[in-house]
């Protein structure tokens, strides 16, 4: 970890709060350590639109030759314990944004970053305003999930409109109702976090019914070159969902796919049961795609939901 890495974090610290940026617990051994993993906390708006307690965190990644080359920003650790739907994809595309515009190799980034979100934040409250809207409502046209690489946001900007142009080539499961909440899985093929983030964008701003959804529940895992590997998963407020998702994935032993599971709430609590629905419904999406065989355990899990048309 480089000294200006160490000077940074006193520095975030002592001017926004002593837990604004803090090491993850996992990254103090193991492969990690090295490529420290830290939580950051992104301050309150200060005109008072939103409490501390629904507040975003997110996860970041540094290389030991930070500042000069970026940090990974790998994706939200939390939407606070009061957060709006949506809120958490708004501020990491916010902060994707910050960061793509302050950071200079070389050059610690994170206070300019912080400051240039809290504007943006302003801004975004502001045309709410003006438009009568709630800003929660216009996050999912706003959401971009993290790219697990090592490129700046400059550099995944300059990609990701020839990524928009595509049209995913998408697999979708059979619906699920379950207490009158309904489930939708989409897997794609990918080729690169790029390409992943891409495809989420696409359907997003294509599909109102999507972007309108309760959860997005995101993961993919994909194979590089040279040996490497990425995955990467995104909860859009459903703790744990994505994480779980992924693990399915891994345990499927799936690469170069990603899949998107769609949830309209109900206004019925379904309790840990969504977690089976949830990974129910993706996994009828692998087999449809013919990632694998539709076995009766498969066949097990769809018997639980009730499918609509």
């Amino acid at each position: 970890m480089s000294e200006e890495l160490v000077d940074e974090v006193e520095a975030i610290n002592s001017i926004y709060g002593p837990d604004t940026l803090t090491r993850y617990a996992d990254s103090h051994s193991g492969p990690n350590e090295n490529s420290p993993v830290y939580i950051l906390t992104l301050p309150a708006p200060e005109d008072g639109s939103a409490p501390s307690s629904s507040t975003t965190s997110l996860r970041l990644q540094f290389p030991i030759s930070y500042p000069s080359e970026p940090f990974t920003i790998l994706g939200i650790h939390s939407s606070g314990e009061h957060g709006k739907r949506g809120a958490g994809a708004r501020d990491l595309n916010l902060f994707s944004t910050a960061v793509g515009e302050v950071y200079e190799p070389g050059q610690v980034c994170l206070f300019d970053a912080i400051e240039q979100v809290k504007e943006l934040q302003a801004q975004d409250h502001d045309r709410a305003a003006d438009d009568g809207s709630e800003t929660g409502d216009a996050a999912h046209d706003q959401f971009e999930p993290a790219p697990d690489t090592h490129a700046s946001s400059k550099q995944l900007s300059s990609h990701m409109g020839d990524v928009l142009d595509e049209e995913p080539p998408w697999v979708l499961s059979a619906p699920i109702t379950e207490l009158k909440s309904t489930f939708i899985a989409r897997c794609a093929h990918v080729t690169s976090p790029t390409q992943a983030a891409g495809f989420v964008q696409h359907l997003l701003s294509v599909d109102k019914k999507v972007r309108a959804a309760t959860h997005n529940i995101t993961a993919w895992r994909i194979r590089g070159p040279n040996g490497t590997s990425f995955q990467d998963c995104d909860d859009d407020g459903e703790t744990a969902a994505g994480g779980r998702l992924l693990h399915l994935m891994q345990l499927m032993d799936l690469w170069d796919t990603m899949v998107i599971v769609t949830r309209w709430y109900g206004g019925q609590k379904l309790g840990p049961r969504r977690f089976a629905v949830i990974n129910a419904a993706a996994r009828d999406a692998f087999v449809n795609a013919g990632l694998v065989a539709n076995d009766t355990t498969a066949a097990g899990s769809k018997k639980k939901g009730h499918h609509g048309k």
